[in-house]
């Protein structure tokens, strides 16, 4: 297991993605920011879907989702079609005009990661993909889990302030 002090580095480095995930952001095009680029990669993914299914592939609330959504439709990027098991739903699905706009987005992305990492040799790209696959399947798989209290080193037992009625 890790030292501490590695799990600290291991969180300013985590932190510190932010900026690159910022960085990348900035090469998408004014009409289409990165929310609307995950609807698209998410569909263009999982195919057709119900709206509270993409909401739960984003990790963002639904109204977030909606807006999103409305978004690239206005576009003509995706369509929204009657749920033919519940017509209240509807199923958001990638429309060819949004095929091609998530391959210009990918082309974007790609150009931009190629000119930042032109100088790390393949085998360093190839073991950060692998790693970063790792570190989201770890955390994939303890989802549930919950925050642990302090480090048993750290804890001190503080005194009762009151007593329970």
């Amino acid at each position: 297991m890790a030292a501490r002090r590695q799990y600290e580095e291991l969180a300013r480095q985590l932190s510190a993605i932010g900026v690159i995930k910022r960085s990348l952001a900035r090469t998408l095009p004014p009409e289409c920011p990165a929310g609307s680029a995950a609807v698209l990669r998410l569909l263009d993914q999982h195919g057709a879907m119900r709206m509270s299914r993409l909401a739960e592939l984003l990790a963002v609330d639904m109204s977030v989702t909606s807006r999103h959504v409305a978004h690239v439709a206005e576009r003509g990027w995706i369509a929204r079609t009657r749920d033919p098991d519940d017509k209240r739903s509807r199923i958001l699905a990638l429309t060819p005009e949004g095929g091609d706009k998530l391959a210009e987005l990918s082309d974007r992305y790609l150009r931009t990661l190629e000119g930042c990492l032109e100088d790390w040799p393949d085998e360093e790209v190839e073991r950060l993909c692998s790693l970063l696959a790792r570190l989201r399947e770890s955390f994939g798989d303890c989802r549930t889990a919950t925050v642990r209290g302090p480090h048993p080193a750290q804890h001190s037992p503080q005194p009762a302030t009151h007593t329970p009625a």
